[in-house]
């Protein structure tokens, strides 16, 4: 079984290196939809995958980075970097290009990410992300599947968030924490779900 749970953000980028010429010479922005797609073994004591008001906590916040965001390859000049930087308080480096189909894969591998980092309280089963949709126009999305993180061969400390980004978390220290997880310098997980007080037991 399959769950979805729709956000949107609108953000601006660079694809260098594309075919399209506007779209690798100028900075241009998008209204972005992005769809998450979680499963699981089972369900729930609520008879869910997952509630869908859990993923209003880290998982929007780290999309919600994106929005109102220049999102820019690592690969960019210093010159470039330091131009970004001086203009635009909201901006993340990404280890690959910052076009829909890296987008999708990089979220999807930050919410893989936050899921295996998150103590679950409701009798969940094996939640997992199943893929994440990227929209970038009305015509044409991008699609990662949890096969294509065999793509990546980077780590969380390879995605820089801006300080007006982090300061703008519910958690301003959550990346943090997420980095430390997996440095193995926490000893039990970083995010925690709510104890539910159950109706029928």
């Amino acid at each position: 079984m399959i769950i979805r749970k729709k956000f949107k953000f609108e953000g601006a980028h660079i694809v260098r290196d594309c075919s399209s010429n506007r779209c690798k010479k100028s900075l241009h922005g998008h209204s972005y939809i992005v769809e998450v797609f979680l499963t699981s073994n089972k369900l729930d004591y609520g008879q869910m995958i997952y509630d869908f008001g859990l993923t209003k906590g880290t998982i929007k916040d780290i999309i919600d980075s994106f929005d109102h965001a220049y999102a820019m390859w690592s690969k960019e000049s210093d010159d470039f970097k330091s131009f970004i930087k001086a203009n635009s308080d909201r901006y993340i480096i990404m280890p690959v290009s910052p076009s829909a189909e890296c987008f999708s894969l990089t979220l999807l591998f930050l919410i893989d990410k936050i899921l295996q980092a998150t103590e679950f309280k409701n009798g969940e089963g094996d939640v997992r992300v199943r893929s994440v949709r990227v929209h970038e126009t009305e015509t044409g999305y991008a699609e990662a599947f949890r096969e294509d993180l065999e793509w990546f061969n980077f780590s969380l400390k390879d995605i820089i968030f801006s300080s007006e980004i982090k300061n703008e978390w519910t958690d301003k220290e959550m990346y943090d924490k997420l980095i430390a997880y997996y440095d193995k310098q926490l000893g039990t997980k970083p995010f925690s779900n709510p104890v539910v007080s159950r109706h029928f037991e």
